[in-house]
C-alpha cells in the first residue's frame, strides 16, 4: 500500500490464537474490540518487542520445534496483553477481569478456580474473603453480572469440557473432579450448558481436531 511520498515503511505482522469461543467467553467478554499494547513505555516493553522480532524470525525461517515456540510466544504475549489492559481498568469497569483485579471477588475467583469441586457455599467464601454472604453476593453480581453459584457451575462445566477434549478418562472421574457426585447430574448440568450431552461434546471435539489436523 503506498500513500503519499516518502517517509519510512511500515511493517505489519498478523497473527492468531485460536479457541473455542464457548470455553474463552469468560475472557473475550471482558476485552474491547481492539486492545492496543504500548511498547515504548511500560517496564516490560523491551521483552514484548524481542518477542515478536523472536517471532516474526521463526516464521520468516522455521526450525525443529517452531511451531511450538511460535505458540507458546504468542501465548505470552496474550497473557502479557491481558495483564497490562487489567491494570488500566478504571475503577467503575465491570466484567470478569476487573472481577480478578477487584480484592475481594478476585480472591473468591480465586478460591473457585484453584478447588471447583470443594462444595462451595456463598457463606463458606465470603467468610474466606472477609465479606458477609449478602456483601459478596451483591459484589459479585455487580462485577460478573451473575451469582457466586452461577459462575462456579459453569466454571466447572467449563473445566470438564476442557479435560473430555484432552483426553479418553471415563465421564464418572471427570465429573467427581469438577464437583459432581454422580455421572446423571453432570450429564444435565452440562447439556443445560452446552446443548448436548458429554459424551456427544467429546465425540465432536474429536471429529474437529482430526479435520484440523
Amino acid at each position: 500500500m503506498r500513500s503519499g511520498t516518502g517517509g519510512e515503511t511500515t511493517r505489519l505482522v498478523c497473527g492468531y490464537l485460536a479457541c473455542d469461543r464457548r470455553l474463552s467467553e469468560l475472557i473475550l467478554a471482558g476485552l474491547p474490540r481492539i486492545l492496543k499494547v504500548n511498547l515504548r513505555d511500560s517496564g516490560i516493553a523491551g521483552w514484548m518487542r524481542t518477542a515478536v522480532s523472536y517471532s516474526i524470525a521463526e516464521s520468516e525461517a522455521p526450525r525443529a520445534g517452531g511451531t511450538a515456540v511460535l505458540a507458546k510466544l504468542s501465548e505470552l504475549l496474550f497473557v502479557e496483553a491481558i495483564r497490562q489492559y487489567m491494570e488500566s481498568l478504571s475503577p467503575e469497569q465491570t466484567g470478569w477481569l476487573a472481577g480478578l483485579r477487584d480484592r475481594f471477588v478476585g480472591r473468591a475467583l480465586a478460591l473457585m478456580h484453584h478447588d471447583p469441586a470443594h462444595p462451595w457455599t456463598v457463606d463458606e467464601i465470603g467468610k474466606r474473603v472477609g465479606l458477609s454472604r449478602s456483601a459478596l453476593a451483591d459484589r459479585f453480581a455487580e462485577l460478573l453480572g451473575q451469582p457466586p453459584m452461577q459462575y462456579l457451575t459453569r466454571w466447572r462445566i467449563s473445566m470438564a469440557a476442557q479435560q473430555l477434549v484432552l483426553g479418553n478418562r471415563p465421564l464418572v472421574q471427570i465429573a467427581e473432579e469438577v464437583g459432581y457426585e454422580s455421572e446423571a447430574a453432570f450429564n444435565r448440568a452440562f447439556k443445560r450448558e452446552f446443548g448436548v450431552p458429554p459424551a456427544t461434546w467429546r465425540k465432536n471435539a474429536g471429529v474437529i481436531g482430526a479435520a484440523a489436523a
